[in-house]
């Protein structure tokens, strides 16, 4: 039996502190993480410990403790364990993390080139501010010395780049992703033939499950025209974050790197991380480099568990104070934001004000509002008179609820001056109104500085007109505008702007339909352009159901704070929305997959931040869970969740009772709609089958379902319908927990310390009394105890198998089913000879036409059967099979129903 190593860290006076020595572990510390089972949402995480407290030490507020005024709510503390495998560890808190090695004459490489990396990273796509990690590279930009670097695109991409001359840039992309999970360990490989014969240039990109290989090419190399060569220059080769770049940083595990001198050709550089002293410093590879880590990175065995905060002190004593502690609950972020009720203000309200404008009114406010609030310090309320109705029209989803004004309504207020000054400005707001006005109607009016003193914004139906009034109230410009019905039809956003340059003013206005298209007019006049003074606005009286907002003045001419905020963000998909709302609210987040292959989202409105992430989730079909490593959150795209390879693979012997099959209806959801908020709605029903809404025998019953989910268009809704129906009537028990003594099965650690939510366990030989395996098993969360001598985690699981899906031309899910087929007559338990009819058809490929793809897999009454020939081109045909293929043998009545052991199913 192998002790548990934990250590367990406090973030005392902000730096990470040892104090595994004050914890009581015979108690244990005790963790869980993600959701509790299939559907339900993630609970905060929770971690509970016992602190030894001699003379008051976690006494937070005791003056005489040696932590007085160093801890208290919300300290974070984090626990990490020994026995993974080893390996180079870059801290993502730490961007310049590297293992270097000098310039040498070896590493000059100036002709064809082969870099390997051997990796685990979190993430291989997902959330990466500048859109790219760093790998390893010989490449700095100081003094031009650069020769070519290995990245990671956001959307998994490998990118290779090289300078022919140490300053100019050469480079290529690997023209599909890698196809390593994430937070799964696989090795990335790049090629460059600097003459490929052809008068040209190809870099060609390769992926393996670790460097041992085997290698298999990543999509096409890419090829171009025109020779090449390699600087040589003095830079060192970097593991890790270059020195020279800043790109994103991310936790990082390197195994092992090589650089070949040609392809295939001689090492060069091969430093195995796997094979040093944990704890070591540097280390000499096998090509003779000599290896020096710098800036918090590190040769370790340890895996991170989980990171939380300590809302909490309690502390205990005896009777006479001979034993003090204190026991601690942490909580991960979920706690923190969940506790939190207030909802986030309109997309517009909370994108504007951080483009700086001169003044800002949103128009938001309530019922009973007499004027308009400001935002931005220093500018006043918007003085309203005349007719308007707050909080009246809420369909701009961009927006909370905006005012109603009636004709001849006027809004006034003070703009203060821009500082510095500037030579241009702008004036926007969104405005709708129910029909065109009959005659002119004044839409917008402010005063200025400069040649033109006032302008007017005038509109009817069919023409518009920019008018300008000079000092001495003469009407100086007077341009029309033919326009279309499209500007009184829905809302609209108006933007007016001059520049100034060499006594020449250029001004534009410009209409855009919201959420569709924008017309813009410009033209020129001689003076100056001032600066905007006062909105002063006496709306016309030809208007008619006229409702405004999100008036703004800014000192540039071209501000783009509108953009996609005013309709809600309508179209970003769940990742790219995600990462917006943490990166607005400094939650720290980590998207996992490409956020383009996610579902599209619909508006969003004013909620908070942990139900418009759930938004996201619901809408996707992805997980939102906390991050073990920080004190973040974590959104892992339903994609990244399709026929994964397992991550920890356990004979049935290493696991802990109960490991048991429940036949249960917790989840059965057989009747299902998706709808969407101020739209349309689909259903999808299961209507024969065995969890199907028949009435038992024939099936259920009916278990219906009905959600609102934040979809971007209507189209959406019947494929999100078909995949919440899918997943509701899979038809397999559940085995609802896996449990396992790591203490007891330390081969098991390196494989475990990976396995995080969403990913897949597969349980392998299981016994007579269960029905035939393997089982798959994803990983909904877990709670997790570590003693002194013991350390046992228990998955919360749900089956595997519904998230396995079509991929075309895949040998095995690529292979569509029949439309129906069964036993024309009983077989034994030994036949090898089938006869089967399909019905209504189409039949099965048979061996003499399609010779290559055969064999496959079908299960009749639970036995699953290899077909290696067939027979017959009609309905009716004859198998030639083996037996017994899961391990099930036993004879089968004509009429049983036969089907393929992996069907294509088409995912969302």
């Amino acid at each position: 039996m192998t002790t548990p190593d934990p250590l367990v860290e406090m973030q005392i006076g902000g730096t990470w502190t040892d104090i595994t020595n004050d914890v009581y572990f015979d108690g244990g510390v005790t963790t869980t993480r993600g959701r509790s089972g299939e559907g339900a949402r993630v609970d905060p995480a929770m971690v509970n410990m016992r602190l030894k407290s001699p003379d008051g030490k976690y006494a937070a507020r005791h003056p005489m403790s040696s932590l007085y005024g160093r801890i208290g709510r919300n300290t974070p503390v984090r626990t990490s364990v020994g026995g993974a495998s080893t390996a180079l560890d870059l801290p993502e808190d730490r961007d310049t993390a590297r293992a270097s090695t000098p310039d040498h004459v070896s590493l000059d490489i100036t002709g064809d080139i082969d870099v390997r990396a051997d990796l685990t990273p979190l993430a291989w796509a997902g959330s990466f501010t500048n859109g790219a990690w760093e790998v390893m590279g010989k490449y700095v930009i100081t003094g031009n010395q650069r020769s070519w670097r290995l990245l990671v695109q956001n959307p998994g991409l490998i990118e290779f780049t090289w300078s022919p001359d140490g300053t100019n840039l050469l480079g290529a992309t690997s023209t599909v992703g890698v196809p390593h999970a994430p937070g799964r360990r696989g090795a990335i490989r790049a090629t460059l033939d600097v003459n490929n014969g052809a008068s040209g240039r190809t870099v060609t990109f390769y992926t393996a499950p670790t460097m041992a290989g085997p290698w298999s090419q990543l999509g096409s190399p890419v090829t171009t025209a025109g020779v090449t060569s390699i600087f040589n220059s003095t830079a060192p080769l970097e593991v890790g974050n270059l020195a020279a770049l800043g790109f994103d940083t991310q936790q990082l595990h390197v195994h092992a790197v090589e650089v070949r001198s040609g392809i295939g050709g001689t090492l060069a550089a091969n430093p195995d991380f796997t094979a040093q002293t944990i704890g070591a410093s540097s280390f000499t590879d096998g090509a003779g480099r000599l290896w020096t880590l710098a800036n918090g990175a590190a040769i370790t065995d340890r895996r991170r568990r989980f990171v939380v905060e300590v809302p909490e002190w309690s502390p205990r004593w005896s009777v006479g104070g001979a034993d003090m502690n204190v026991p601690i609950q942490g909580g991960g972020i979920l706690r923190r934001l969940s506790q939190g009720a207030k909802a986030l203000e309109s997309t517009l309200r909370r994108r504007i004000p951080s483009y700086n404008p001169l003044a800002y009114w949103p128009l938001e406010d309530g019922a009973g509002a007499t004027q308009a609030y400001s935002p931005i310090e220093g500018v006043p309320p918007l003085q309203v008179s005349g007719g308007w109705t707050f909080g009246s029209e809420s369909s701009l989803a961009g927006s909370s609820a905006l005012p109603s004004v009636e004709a001849t309504a006027r809004m006034r207020a003070a703009v203060p001056a821009p500082s510095p000054s500037s030579s241009e400005w702008s004036v926007h707001m969104v405005y709708s109104v129910d029909s065109a006005p009959a005659t002119d109607g004044v839409f917008l009016s402010w005063t200025s500085t400069g040649t033109m003193r006032r302008w007017r914004i005038v509109e009817m139906a069919g023409v518009a007109h920019v008018q300008a009034f000079n000092s001495a109230g003469d009407l100086t410009l007077d341009q029309a505008i033919g326009i279309g019905p499209d500007l009184f039809t829905g809302w609209q956003r108006l933007a007016f702007s001059t520049s100034e340059s060499g006594g020449t003013v250029t001004w534009r206005i410009t209409w855009w339909n919201i959420g569709g298209t924008a017309g813009t007019f410009s033209s020129t006049y001689s003076g100056s352009a001032g600066r905007v003074v006062e909105i002063d606005t006496q709306f016309g009286t030809s208007l008619s159901g006229l409702h405004v907002g999100h008036l703004a003045v800014f000192s540039v001419a071209d501000v783009d704070a509108y953009n996609f905020a005013d309709h809600g963000f309508t179209g970003e998909t769940a990742g790219a929305r995600a990462i917006r709302l943490t990166r607005e609210e400094g939650v720290p987040f980590r998207l996992l997959g490409d956020a383009t292959a996610q579902e599209p989202m619909g508006p969003q409105r004013p909620d908070t931040l942990l139900n418009l992430l759930r938004q996201c989730e619901e809408t996707d079909g992805g997980i939102l869970y906390e991050d073990r490593n920080q004190l973040g959150l974590v959104y892992r795209g339903r994609s990244t969740l399709y026929n994964q390879e397992p991550a920890l693979t356990l004979p049935y012997s290493k696991i802990n009772q109960p490991f048991e099959p429940v036949d249960d209806d917790t989840r059965i959801r057989n009747d299902v709609t998706r709808s969407r908020e101020d739209g349309s709605s689909a259903r999808a029903v299961l209507e024969e089958g065995p969890l199907s809404v028949q009435a038992p025998p024939l099936g259920v019953g009916t278990y219906d379902e009905s959600v609102a989910v934040s979809a971007a268009t209507d189209a959406q809704l019947e494929q999100l319908a078909a995949w919440a129906l899918h997943l509701g009537t899979w038809d397999e028990a559940r085995y609802k927990q896996v449990r396992i003594l790591l203490h007891k099965h330390p081969s098991l650690i390196p494989a475990l310390t990976g396995v995080d939510v969403g990913d897949i366990v597969r349980v392998t030989d299981l016994p007579p009394f269960l029905p035939p395996g393997p089982v798959d098993l994803m990983v909904e969360g877990y709670p997790e105890a570590l003693t002194g001598l013991t350390w046992e985690i228990t998955f919360a699981c749900s089956p595997g198998g519904p998230w396995t899906v079509g991929v075309v031309e895949d040998p095995v899910l690529g292979r569509a089913d029949t439309d129906g087929c069964t036993l024309t007559a009983g077989i034994t338990a030994t036949a090898t000879s089938v006869a089967v009819t399909s019905t209504p058809g189409p039949p099965w490929i048979d061996s003499a036409t399609f010779p290559t793809m055969f064999p496959f897999d079908v299960t009749v009454g639970g036995e699953v059967m290899r077909v290696t020939a067939c027979t017959g081109t009609g309905l009716a045909q004859t198998f030639t099979v083996t037996r017994s293929v899961n391990g099930i043998a036993k004879p089968h009545t004509a009429g049983a129903p036969l089907s393929l052991t992996y069907p294509m199913r088409a995912a969302l």
